[in-house]
């Protein structure tokens, strides 16, 4: 190899390490500029659809007169007749009315369980226990502040009334007494009156009203 051959030309040589140093290839720094740019354009368009339209919309009030409809009703618009509110149906009319017909019903609309009784004993003392007091007697704290007392559950015209006599008092109020329609939910006016059948059962049962499997236990007790 002859010594021209050898030799490398200085300024040549630091330009290539130059270049390679910074990372700079022509037609790379091509690409990434134009990628660069087609993400801008993109972000331009997409921003270019953010306008304040649903902040600007037109707002009627619900007691405003609105002439958007032709008879320049209201803008809450009455509903359609016989629409009923979703879980409103209320296709059970027993269990919604506790009456058949115009007899109140002799027995609850479900089967009676321990939850049943607990969530009725739980609504009893939230609801009704002010006036006819925890056991029934007519003596709660209401009336012991000077509220006129309701009568007991324990006299007779009560212990033989039907169940839905018990379900329809707190429905549809009785004297004094107003409606709790709007504050307790069916089932819950349900398990109450379960739990008030219960209270009179408590003073008032009868050993035949005992299946015979415990009827022993109870006379060893007593």
């Amino acid at each position: 190899m002859s010594r021209k051959s050898e030799i490398r030309n200085p300024k040549s040589e630091v330009r290539s390490t130059d270049i390679s140093g910074f990372g700079f290839r022509h037609s790379g720094f091509r690409r990434r500029a134009t990628y660069r740019l087609v993400c801008y354009l993109a972000l331009l368009a997409a921003a270019a659809g953010c306008r304040r339209d649903m902040f600007h919309q037109p707002i009627s009030k619900p007691l405003e007169t609105s002439d958007f409809f032709q008879d320049n009703h209201m803008a809450s618009r009455p509903l359609v007749p016989q629409t009923v509110a979703r879980g409103h149906l209320n296709e059970d009319s027993v269990f919604y009315t506790g009456m058949i017909g115009t007899n109140l019903v002799e027995t609850l609309p479900f089967p009676i369980t321990r939850e049943v009784l607990e969530r009725g004993r739980e609504r009893f003392d939230i609801y009704c226990s002010p006036c006819h007091g925890r056991t029934g007697e007519g003596n709660g704290m209401i009336v012991q502040r000077g509220f006129p007392p309701p009568p007991s559950y324990h006299i007779e015209r009560l212990r033989t009334a039907p169940v839905g006599h018990l379900f329809d008092v707190p429905t549809r109020g009785y004297g004094v007494m107003y409606s709790y329609a709007q504050r307790v939910e069916t089932a819950d006016r349900w398990a109450i009156a379960a739990y008030i059948r219960v209270l009179q059962k408590s003073r008032n049962a009868k050993l035949a009203n005992v299946p015979e499997g415990q009827r022993a236990q109870l006379e060893e007790t007593n």
